[in-house]
């Protein structure tokens, strides 16, 4: 049957993802324990396909092409701001590069793991003695400023503070939700609160319809 011409505006209008999610993230911080523990939940258990970087980052080494493609061929991006995360300026290139790809579509979902929202947002505390540390090796100036604005973007768009949950099996739980809804936003919904903190409003108690899930496995 042929297709008419709305139907066909349609199928060429709608992006084919090869990721559902990316995962930005530290891995001195928290490969081994969160990371680990929300891939397996996100594309194991939900059948999330999400892409996750399996190799240690080299502090000071440019970000790889795979990884840059994988960010354009993603729909969306958790980014996990642990305490060394501005360590690693390949961390920070990640981050350039989902703000460039993602910003407009609003499909950044930042994680606080750790640290306090407005470390990021300001660059103070380990923030701040990342950046002290790149100044020192005469990273150039632009890059560093770069790297500041797509911080305080991205710690001012509403996500997770790991300090509002009792324990991760709790937060993993919550962020996967969340993500479910948006990569399966017709499935049948129910309510489900989420801990959610924006700069401007501190803790976010919002009902959000919600698919149910198989519950997070220990």
């Amino acid at each position: 049957m042929a297709l008419s011409s709305t139907q066909r505006a349609s199928e060429q209008s709608t992006p084919c993802w090869k990721h559902y999610m990316f995962l930005s993230f530290g891995g001195e911080d928290t490969r081994k324990g969160f990371i680990s523990h929300l891939y397996h939940e996100l594309d194991y258990w939900q059948a999330i396909k999400t892409f996750k970087d399996n190799r240690d980052l080299e502090i000071g080494t440019s970000i790889s092409p795979e990884l840059l493609h994988a960010i354009e061929e993603s729909q969306l991006a958790i980014i996990v701001l642990s305490p060394n995360y501005a360590s690693s300026t390949w961390c920070l290139d990640e981050l350039t590069k989902v703000v460039e790809c993602m910003e407009a579509r609003d499909t950044i979902l930042p994680i606080f793991y750790g640290v306090d929202p407005s470390q990021v947002r300001n660059q103070t505390g380990s923030f701040a003695e990342a950046f002290t540390k790149h100044k020192e090796k005469l990273i150039t100036k632009k890059n560093v400023e770069q790297w500041k604005a797509d911080l305080t973007k991205v710690a001012n768009l509403c996500g997770w503070d790991s300090r509002n949950f009792k324990c991760e099996r709790e937060l993993i739980e919550d962020i996967v939700k969340c993500v479910w809804r948006k990569v399966h936003p017709s499935l049948t919904l129910s309510n489900y609160p989420h801990k959610l903190v924006g700069m401007n409003s501190g803790l976010v108690k919002s009902s959000i319809a919600l698919v149910a899930f198989t519950k997070f496995q220990i």
